[in-house]
């Protein structure tokens, strides 16, 4: 089987602050770590390159230089191949232009590696949420699509997804080659070991950028980077810091007709 895993390099949102007079990210000093859900979605991969050791895994990026840190990460835990999309023009890319780009990149790289019989990604980059790059990729490659994927089984040419709802599951039988995006409760993703660090020098890493994409037919000036991103950010906050908790001492009547009437004032009964 022949997989591409879609991964992202975000700042680790556990140390991420908002600087209070301009509402914006403070980057400095934030170490960046690949996506979690992306971690599920190279998991999902390995585990079916343990079943059927034929298989390969390409892990491609879209992101800075910096970038190639994560993609290293990922050929020491399963990955056999790396690709870096990355260029100044793509740079200021939102939800659809980035699916542009990577949709073409993926063309590309299948010129080289073949076709994909399955592309996972994560159900969302944790440091935007808005879980559309993933289902945005599938639209344009014109591939079957199964998101939020909580449990996934390969038979022949078709994949088995179990996949989550709000208020429970839906299986899915689907043709390869399909595009699948993965949450936390698939999986617990491995670490890197010593040995993959060791054969992650060996491994090939490669860069794509504008000028070898460009004379594909969605990468033009018009689609990428800030110009082809209708997505404009209007303002970005820190919700308000609840105020402290009360304490309601007593099992009697008056204590629990206090705190209906607390919970009613609230609008929560």
């Amino acid at each position: 089987m022949n997989i591409l895993v879609c991964i992202k390099q975000v700042p680790d949102t556990t140390e991420i602050k908002i600087n209070p007079e301009t509402n914006t990210l403070m980057r400095e000093g934030v170490p960046s770590i690949v996506n979690t859900f992306d971690a599920f979605a190279l998991e999902a991969a390995a585990r079916i390159k343990d079943k059927n050791p034929d298989s390969k895994i390409v892990v491609v990026s879209m992101g800075p230089e910096q970038a190639k840190a994560a993609l290293k990460e990922c050929l020491a835990i399963a990955a056999d191949k790396a690709y870096l999309v990355s260029d100044r023009v793509f740079g200021g890319s939102d939800t659809l232009a980035t699916s542009y780009i990577l949709s073409n990149a993926v063309r590309k790289i299948e010129e080289l590696e073949g076709k994909f019989d399955a592309i996972f990604c994560g159900k969302q980059a944790i440091d935007g949420d808005t879980a559309q790059v993933g289902p945005q990729i599938a639209e344009k490659l014109h591939l079957p699509q199964v998101t939020y994927a909580a449990d996934i089984q390969k038979d022949g040419n078709t994949v088995t997804v179990k996949r989550m709802l709000e208020d429970g599951y839906m299986t899915i039988k689907v043709q390869t080659p399909c595009l699948i995006t993965c949450i936390k409760e698939l999986n617990n993703p491995r670490y890197m070991s010593i040995g993959g660090i060791y054969e992650t020098y060996n491994k090939p890493l490669e860069t794509y950028d504008y000028a070898k994409l460009k004379d594909h037919p969605l990468i033009d000036a018009t689609t990428i980077g800030l110009k082809g991103s209708p997505t404009n950010i209007f303002k970005s906050f820190t919700p308000p810091q609840k105020g402290v908790g009360m304490m309601l001492e007593g099992n009697g009547k008056e204590t629990c007709e206090k705190l209906a009437g607390i919970l009613a004032d609230k609008h929560i009964i």
